[in-house]
């Protein structure tokens, strides 16, 4: 409590004397040990200095959410239940809070209500998830069974991405053998959408990616074009929607996700905008039979009881693994539909509110600012780099850096419930300080 207390008054990285102390929690594994309260406030003394404030106001690196009260206090209680979710033996409430969760999110994120979804790390495995759904579906409809024979021999999949495309959708694609650097890229708009009128044709197993969000504009790819072009050749289409699919939480932005419902299969996080503690990502496919084929396995263990209705582990990579859904429940039960709502449109309105105050100051702001990301030009690349660097230094707000469009870019992603107004102004002055200086 102390420190969640202390991040209004600290700088917002951590100092390098902060870093350096970290050495004091390192030496040589003692024989005997010592006490848990010592082992906590050890922790606290040099390992909290040493921390990024990404749980405060000022934070806008790496679309980074905060952890709402009520997800912080249920992440606390479920580590002290200690749950293993893979199977509803193991733990009928984690796992009973887990499909209210994940039904819950469905309908906030408007996707189908039949479709299956599992709680996986974050977007990187709820790519590699779904992707590993699409291969199975793909390869079984041209007579291949992928998870029986590999791909050794396989149909080709042929695996198409926008130019924009996340890094962690291509290091999903290298991990299930379809290649990071096979894919088909398609160009993008000034905005980073993929443009749908320069689809390749498509035959034979294909697999469609698009973006709702991209992590540097926040722009969305036009899914209700691509999936109708690639529905029509028998291709699955995917959306990598971490923070984006939010959007449709929100009644005023939710013509931005426009056509996501129409894809088979959708990844997205609840530590970014749902602000529930890391770590927590969500897939949902579609056809459950697809999911499940891809993830159950050739059957199951004797000693493993599943159920009719489906286990866990029937759809997630993960056999063991932490009760995420507890955390998730209780920021859905805490926000409600209206705070849901709110959460996602302040988070817009306050890069909205930045990125005015920083044109205003003679800025140049690179995108269309209609969800919660600012890409800043300060006239050179090697100025805007110097900008973004003095910022983090300055240690009021910390915002990173980037290249859009071949142009060095700091970007700034708004993320967390705990950002006020004020917030902003501090920020925005803090940054204007260091490109005057």
């Amino acid at each position: 409590m102390a420190y969640l207390a202390g991040l209004e008054s600290r700088a917002v990285a951590p100092t390098a004397n902060a870093v350096a102390r970290l050495e004091r929690l390192g030496g040589p594994l003692s024989e005997d040990g010592e006490t848990p309260a010592r082992v906590i406030e050890q922790l606290d003394e040099f390992g909290s200095p040493a921390t990024v404030a990404s749980a405060g106001g000022r934070y806008f690196g790496f679309v980074v959410g905060s952890a709402l009260p009520a997800a912080l206090a249920a992440n606390w209680l479920a580590g002290s239940w200690n749950q293993n979710v893979t199977l509803e033996v193991l733990s009928p409430v984690g796992v009973r809070l887990e499909r209210t969760a994940l039904g819950w999110v469905q309908e906030l994120l408007g996707l189908p209500a039949a479709a299956q979804g599992a709680f996986v790390t974050g977007a990187t495995m709820a790519n590699f998830t779904a992707l590993a759904a699409a291969r199975h579906a793909v390869l079984a409809q041209a007579g291949w069974d992928v998870e029986s024979n590999g791909l050794f021999g396989a149909p080709p999949v042929t695996v198409v991405v926008g130019e924009e495309a996340h890094v962690t959708l291509l290091k999903a694609l290298a991990m299930l053998g379809l290649g990071r650097d096979r894919v088909l890229r398609v160009p993008t708009d000034d905005q980073g959408r993929m443009r749908a009128e320069l689809l390749p044709e498509l035959a034979g197993p294909a697999i469609v990616c698009c973006q709702s969000g991209s992590v540097n504009s926040g722009a969305f790819d036009p899914v209700a074009e691509i999936s109708a072009r690639a529905h029509r050749a028998g291709a699955w289409v995917h959306v990598d929607g971490a923070f984006g699919l939010w959007a449709y939480a929100a009644p005023a932005r939710r013509h931005l996700t426009a056509g996501a419902e129409s894809a088979d299969s959708w990844a997205t996080d609840g530590h970014k905008w749902l602000n529930v503690p890391y770590d927590s990502g969500m897939v949902f496919v579609r056809e459950r039979r697809h999911l499940r084929a891809a993830m159950s396995g050739a059957g199951a263990a004797s000693y493993l009881p599943l159920s009719e209705n489906g286990e866990p582990a029937e759809f997630a990579p993960e056999l063991s693994r932490r009760a995420r859904g507890v955390d998730a429940w209780a920021a859905l039960k805490s926000l409600g539909r209206r705070g849901v709502a709110e959460l996602v449109e302040r988070s817009c309105r306050h890069a909205g509110r930045l990125a005015e105050q920083l044109r205003n100051g003679g800025c140049l702001i690179l995108n269309d600012v209609e969800l919660n990301q600012v890409l800043v030009s300060f006239g050179s690349d090697e100025r805007t780099r110097r900008v973004t660097a003095a910022v983090q230094d300055d240690g009021t707000c910390w915002c990173g850096g980037t290249v859009w469009k071949g142009t060095a870019a700091m970007r700034i992603s708004v993320s967390s419930w705990a950002t006020t107004e004020e917030d902003v102004d501090r920020s925005a002055a803090a940054i204007l300080r260091a490109a005057a200086a």
